[in-house]
């Protein structure tokens, strides 16, 4: 899902076109600050899919949000990281963090995910 800014002009249509799958945000989050493998990425994200994983992953990459590091060795090791337009979307998920938290308060139930804030 390539961003195009000819297209689209909205700030908010952009963002959420590129955060907006199904498991970006999270992916977004258990990278910060981190490099992970593709399997620890499954273990954080266990409701994935390993092909909507894949899918969300290639989408980040084709965004320039997230990097991917193919190391030449056997079995293959890949690793995926925030680029720097990635790690600049950081405030934002933490405001959702933030967000979610309250709505959640607000309504009697706890957050009970593997998320810590802050980020």
């Amino acid at each position: 899902m390539d961003c195009n800014c000819t297209t689209y002009h909205c700030p908010v249509d952009t963002t959420l076109t590129m955060i907006g799958g199904k498991y970006k945000a999270l992916i977004l989050w258990h990278l910060i600050d981190k490099t992970l493998r593709f399997g620890e990425l499954r273990k954080l994200i266990p409701q994935a899919t390993p092909k909507m994983l894949t899918q969300q992953l290639r989408e980040l990459e084709e965004d320039h949000l997230i990097n991917r590091t193919v190391y030449p060795v056997v079995p293959p090791k890949v690793e995926y990281s925030l680029s720097e337009l990635g790690t600049s979307i950081r405030p934002i998920l933490g405001s959702i963090y933030t967000w979610g938290t309250e709505y959640l308060e607000k309504n009697g139930m706890a957050a009970s995910c593997s998320m810590k804030f802050p980020i």
